[in-house]
């Protein structure tokens, strides 16, 4: 919270900091950090100052964290949980993934939500 990082509000294992340069986004779960951001030089002040204050170990590039798996393209980053998933089935031998039909009509088309946002807290 000293170095201007804000906690997020809806899960309050995420600190934001967000600049109009840049952001940083680190997610503490117990003994798990995830530092995320768009430029590596602020990510590596963070992750200094957690260094300097606790015993922390880079393990770096994050692979698989609280159960959900990242990936990077060139795009962006894909998070997914078919890694727990996966596990899942697995540990209740329902591993069998085949194709299967499905009660949908495959001529609809299905467009993004345009209507009035609703506040999820609400319903948590």
């Amino acid at each position: 919270m000293s170095n201007k990082l804000k906690i997020n509000e809806v899960d309050k294992c995420v600190y934001v900091k967000n600049t109009n340069k840049c952001y940083i986004i680190i997610y503490l779960y117990v003994d798990d950090i995830l530092i995320l951001g768009n430029k590596v030089l602020k990510i590596n002040y963070p992750k200094k100052m957690l260094t300097n204050k606790f015993n922390v170990k880079d393990l770096g590039v994050v692979d698989v964290i609280q159960r959900i798996k990242i990936s990077r393209t060139s795009n962006g980053l894909i998070i997914s949980q078919s890694y727990y998933i996966e596990k899942i089935l697995d540990k209740f031998s329902k591993g069998d993934n085949s194709i299967v039909k499905t009660p949908i009509d495959i001529g609809i088309h299905m467009s993004k939500n345009k209507g009035k946002r609703i506040n999820q807290l609400e319903y948590y």
